[in-house]
């Protein structure tokens, strides 16, 4: 009986990119897998198809020559086997599963044949002021992680020597265990997924490829900075396993509360007591700016207690451009105290002269409360 084409198995065109192979594969292989047709002759046969048309189509190279010769081209032996039950799977059924679950799982197909293992990502809390949150900073932190082993190079095993092969696994780092239908895949036990093993380890760091060490390194704080900002320094993490690449390095930046001013974003506030005749009368006041600068503030006569005074571009800087945020002055009128008997004198014929005249916000509030008490009468 001939061979059906693996395009029109999968139901794809010939000219399917390597996402829609896989994505065909998927839908085909599920709807025919035994679990899901337990006991059917035909859906078993559908599956196994399905999976052969799929072991040649992922292959650039099988998919070329198929492309070019069609099924003649894995005749006699040129396909390795790819006809024959799970045979022609490759790897097997556990790779089928990969396949279909692989990227779900968060894993790299054929996982566990990688003798390296990339290193662990670092965190490092920092801390700053808000003036270097400002300024910005070049800083040099220590930092503590792993390196690569001196000794070894990274690679774990004594000088003179290297990792050999594991016998038990050839390599793969998975053994396979067959189960009537289903091939099971685990772990190698002898190298625990490393598909190596070394013979002879390494003295110094005990056959790991690395070790602690506490690192410097000098780091670059942007001006504008804020709470939760982190900067990720590449490379900079802890060392991978026998020499596999290194974890990145994270640095969570934390400002600091300061003592006169506060944060809102890009903007500055600073609360300012200013005294009582000063507010009446008005006049200028000189408040600090975060750039060290004292910067001018003209209070107009009959300022009020929580008035905002607005200094433009006085703020943070703004990352990534050259603007900043603005200031916010809040106004704090002073109550006089320690006053001299002729001053209370004083303050008291300015009370009586005035009758209420100079405080029209407490006269309109003590209005609306014999309002609300007359109403509650009637």
């Amino acid at each position: 009986m001939a061979k059906r084409d693996y395009y029109e198995i999968l139901g794809i065109d010939s000219n399917a990119d390597a996402s829609a192979l896989k994505k065909a594969y998927r839908t085909q292989a599920m709807k025919y897998h035994p679990d899901r047709n337990p006991g059917d002759a035909a859906a078993e046969a559908s599956f196994k198809e399905v999976s052969e048309a799929y072991e040649i189509l992922k292959d650039p190279q099988k998919r070329s020559a198929y492309d070019q010769y069609g099924h003649a081209a894995f005749e006699q032996g040129g396909n390795g086997g790819a006809g024959g039950g799970f045979g022609g799977m490759g790897g097997g059924f556990s790779d089928i599963f990969e396949d279909l679950f692989g990227d779900f799982m968060g894993g790299q197909q054929g996982g566990g044949r990688s003798q390296q293992t990339r290193g662990s990502d670092l965190r490092y809390n920092l801390e700053i002021s808000l003036e270097e949150a400002f300024n910005g900073k070049q800083m040099e932190l220590k930092i503590p992680t792993t390196v690569d082993c001196d000794s070894c190079e990274g690679s774990g095993a004594e000088a003179g020597s290297e990792p050999v092969t594991c016998t038990t696994c050839q390599g793969h780092g998975k053994v396979r265990a067959q189960q009537g239908f289903f091939t099971i895949e685990r772990t190698c036990p002898a190298c625990q997924g490393q598909g190596r093993i070394i013979e002879r380890p390494c003295k110094s760091c005990r056959g790991e490829g690395r070790k602690n060490k506490e690192k410097t390194l000098s780091v670059n704080i942007p001006a504008g900075v804020d709470d939760g900002n982190r900067i990720r320094l590449s490379g900079e993490g802890e060392a991978g396993m026998r020499g596999g690449p290194p974890g990145d390095l994270y640095i969570f930046l934390t400002v600091s509360d300061h003592r006169i001013f506060q944060r809102d974003g890009q903007n500055i506030h600073c609360r300012v007591p200013i005294p009582l005749t000063t507010a009446a009368l008005g006049g200028d006041i000189e408040v600090p700016t975060l750039d060290g600068a004292r910067a001018k503030v003209a209070i107009t006569a009959g300022t009020q207690s929580g008035r905002k005074f607005r200094l433009r571009n006085k703020g943070m800087p703004i990352m990534n451009s050259h603007s900043h945020g603005d200031m916010y002055i809040h106004t704090i009128v002073e109550t006089p105290v320690n006053l001299t008997k002729r001053q209370k004198e004083l303050l008291k014929e300015f009370e009586e002269s005035g009758k209420g005249a100079h405080s029209p916000e407490s006269e309109g509030f003590f209005s609306r409360v014999k309002e609300f008490l007359a109403d509650l009468k009637d």
